[in-house]
């Protein structure tokens, strides 16, 4: 979202809530992560970082979508870590690539982060999965965790314009265009996901379905972080140049209804125009107009995340025995 759909009000209230499960996310992963989770927190933030510069081409609508992740990394991650990870990618997007608002930040990562994350893993993936799963049924389980995600936040982005009525988009038509065109872009992020998930099945089944920031060991995480880093490298530094240019679910719902992309907002507020102002000075790469800017992104996210989590999870030292001669 960007901060033109928003008034300040919503936003600050959206920003109270993102701290908050930023804050319970940390508490958590500070808790329940083990150490050897850290990296692959940090490559899996970029992995998801560069596949979100792929967008993806949607057939007869002149639209395009990008996979979120939420799902992916509460899968591998569990949902407390993947929430925080996919978060630093918002925030690095956000800052450093001026991608989405910086007043419309706190709502980008409940739309995204917490509807996937937060939601749909935990209340439509994991009890519909179970154990033992075969591929058919991972892959038909992380499509309806991925459009149920995705549709709630394609709900929650017009609920908080509707809201913020500095807009002049009809509540009705821009929710069916939202939850339409976010139906067909989460069967498309449902399938990635699928098939990254039986993948990780088949060749690192320890770090599937067992709650990794748990339990999961720590020669298959290695394993992971390398493949991972690969993964992330390649579409960073390749693929993101085939990305269709085509208007995302959002721009393209927004121009069916105004003919624009980019509307105008009737009513400017000083907290938007000083976050439009900071996010100026911080945006060294806005809209990504850098030959490196996937590669550096990736490379951003992974020590954001890398640093954070490194300092909330405590290094576990060995116990020592004392010997005591008689």
């Amino acid at each position: 979202m960007s901060d033109a759909l928003l008034s300040a009000p919503v936003a600050i209230a959206a920003d109270v809530v993102a701290v908050t499960l930023l804050a319970v996310a940390a508490a958590k992963v500070k808790k329940n992560v083990k150490e050897n989770l850290v990296p692959l927190m940090g490559v899996m933030g970029a992995f998801i970082f560069a596949a979100q510069m792929v967008n993806f081409a949607i057939p007869g609508t002149g639209s395009s979508g990008h996979i979120v992740g939420g799902v992916l990394l509460a899968a591998l991650l569990g949902p407390w870590a993947g929430f925080l990870t996919l978060a630093s990618v918002l925030i690095i997007q956000c800052l450093i690539f001026a991608d989405g608002g910086l007043m419309a930040l706190g709502c980008n990562i409940i739309n995204m982060g917490a509807m996937t994350a937060l939601v749909a893993y935990p209340l439509v993936f994991r009890p519909l999965l179970g154990k033992g799963a075969a591929g058919w049924k991972i892959m038909a389980v992380s499509i309806a965790a991925c459009v149920i995600g995705l549709e709630l936040g394609a709900c929650m982005v017009t609920l908080e314009t509707v809201s913020s009525g500095i807009t002049a988009l009809p509540a009705g038509k821009f929710l069916a265009l939202m939850s339409g065109i976010h139906l067909a872009i989460g069967i498309g992020e449902g399938v990635a996901t699928g098939v990254v998930l039986i993948f990780i099945r088949k060749y690192r089944p320890e770090l599937f379905g067992a709650e990794t920031a748990v339990c999961g060991s720590g020669a298959g995480i290695k394993k992971a972080v390398i493949g991972f880093a690969i993964a992330a490298a390649v579409i960073a530094g390749g693929l993101a140049f085939l990305a269709s240019s085509n208007p995302d679910g959002l721009e393209w719902s927004i121009e069916k209804i105004t003919g624009t992309t980019d509307p105008e907002p009737q009513h400017v507020s000083a907290f938007s125009t000083g976050a439009g102002k900071i996010q100026e000075t911080t945006s060294i790469m806005p809209d990504y107009d850098n030959t490196f800017a996937g590669v550096a992104g990736a490379l951003m996210v992974v020590v954001l995340v890398w640093g954070v989590s490194a300092m909330l999870v405590k290094r576990k030292r060995p116990a020592t025995r004392t010997i005591h001669n008689n």
